[in-house]
């Protein structure tokens, strides 16, 4: 994967193969710290022990139709190469927490790339779901919350194209925002 957008859309559809109702998307971002952490946390079906020993093995998975899982293996892989790590924690029945860290500054740390696009397919591919994406900067946060957005707009499900559109310029422009470089985000 080219991108962190990418990585979290990956480990994300872990979640949703987990059945969560609720998933929580985090990046903290700080050149002041040389910091760069990524946390996706769910309250879905969490990782049995067995499995969860091994997670980061491209070999193990839970899946009955491909015998090989990269996801976690990738970020991973990713994390490492700029001196962070990958941190797994889960409750069975409660949920699943993934936390990578890596070095903001690291010449090998990937780009963002388009989350806004990421969130957007997400949000778009499962109306039940409720997803929260918080990101932090030296220079403030933004949060989208799909919660705030339908109590916001009145609407039940936020799958309407034109919707879409409106709500991926918004998260675009409030990634703007905060942004330390500002650089405007993949996919403007």
């Amino acid at each position: 994967m080219k991108t962190l957008a990418l990585n979290i859309l990956d480990i994300v559809q872990n979640s949703v193969r987990a059945a969560s109702d609720l998933i929580v998307i985090e990046t903290d971002e700080s050149a002041a710290t040389d910091c760069y952490v990524i946390t996706i946390t769910d309250n879905g079906s969490g990782i049995p022990e067995n499995i969860l020993a091994n997670i980061t093995d491209p070999f193990v998975t839970t899946r009955t139709k491909r015998r090989f899982g990269l996801g976690l293996s990738l970020l991973k892989y990713h994390a490492e190469l700029t001196g962070g790590g990958l941190e797994i924690s889960s409750i069975k029945g409660k949920g699943t927490k993934v936390t990578a860290r890596f070095s903001y500054s690291h010449i090998d740390r990937q780009p963002m790339g388009d989350i806004a696009g990421v969130i957007i397919i997400l949000v778009a591919a499962n109306p039940h779901i409720d997803f929260s994406y918080r990101h932090r900067t030296d220079k403030g946060e933004y949060l989208f919350s799909t919660r705030e957005a339908r109590e916001v707009l009145g609407e039940n499900e936020l799958n309407d194209r034109s919707l879409l559109t409106d709500l991926r310029q918004m998260i675009n422009e409030n990634l703007i925002n905060i942004s330390a470089s500002g650089i405007q985000p993949e996919g403007e």
